[in-house]
């Protein structure tokens, strides 16, 4: 059976170690820069040894995730002395196997295994683990063993080029990260009608949760609502009026997300071309 290891205890590496072990992979080793990390990890699976060095646990695994922060990978690899017949994996989104050439110039396979998800602590990114999407990159023979995990972990894969990892990253983080800063301006203009931040985040809670179910049930353009998708040009006049007076500060991020949902609307065919150049004349005058 592959003996699988992991360099860094933190929530990705958690998430993978304990999910996989539920399966019934063979987790045998962690190595993290802080001890009680690894030691914390290495509690939650049987039979799991805490080793003291990266190159311990590389030297008793056949299959090596490297879930360490990005910028540490390559530090990482370079240290490791490493031999054929092992598989080396990093967990980056943005990077491409390129970075754990040092391993592959020793003869080992490497590839990258990513969870496209959103892992805020190690016990949320265990439990959103389950039926995510990840992006595997890797050359025969771990291409199909990483396949393989992710569909163990009950997910889809997809498979990506060096070049697409830099735009793969950059629409995750467009769909989760930004989306925290979206919701970030919403609960500061709900601040400027004196309703404070918890009770503004319950009250919009249900909107989040029904666009997402609307994505989910009947996908883009459909699911687009408001103002923009019915064409209601008094109603957005409205809206930057206001925003001038009394936010002015989100004036252009309004107009510039305004814009970029015109094209939408007009896919949905709620609005003609006619109304979807007003549209264009508000956001851009």
């Amino acid at each position: 059976m592959c003996r699988i290891g992991f360099i860094g205890a933190g929530t990705t590496g958690t998430a993978l170690a304990v999910r996989l072990s539920e399966k019934g992979y063979s987790v045998v080793a962690v190595s993290s820069r802080s001890l009680s990390s690894a030691q914390k990890l290495a509690r939650l699976i049987n039979n799991c040894r805490v080793c003291r060095t990266a190159q311990e646990l590389a030297d008793v695994a056949d299959l090596i995730f490297i879930t360490t922060p990005d910028d540490v990978i390559p530090r990482v690899c370079c240290e490791v002395e490493w031999h054929e017949g092992q598989g080396v994996v990093h967990c980056s989104g943005a990077h491409s196997i390129d970075i754990l050439e040092p391993a592959r110039h020793q003869g080992a396979s490497v590839g990258s295994f990513h969870p496209l998800q959103t892992f805020a602590s190690a016990e949320q990114a265990t439990n959103n683990l389950i039926g995510s999407t990840f992006a595997v990159e890797a050359e025969a023979p771990l291409l199909p063993k990483l396949k393989e995990l992710a569909s163990s972990l009950e997910g889809e894969w997809i498979e990506l080029k060096p070049e697409d990892k830099v735009l793969y990253h950059m629409a995750a983080t467009f769909t989760s990260n930004y989306l925290v800063t979206l919701i970030k301006i919403a609960l500061d203009l709900w601040q400027a009608f004196g309703i404070p931040p918890a009770r503004a985040s319950q009250a919009l809670l249900p909107l989040l949760r029904g666009t997402v179910n609307n994505i989910a049930s009947v996908g883009l353009p459909n699911c687009l609502t408001g103002s923009i998708s019915r064409g209601d040009i008094g109603t957005i006049q409205e809206h930057l009026e206001i925003l001038k007076t009394r936010c002015p500060e989100m004036l252009a991020v309004y107009k510039e997300l305004g814009i970029h949902t015109i094209p939408v609307a007009l896919a949905k065919g709620k609005i003609d071309e006619n109304k979807a150049r007003d549209l264009k004349f508000l956001f851009t005058t």
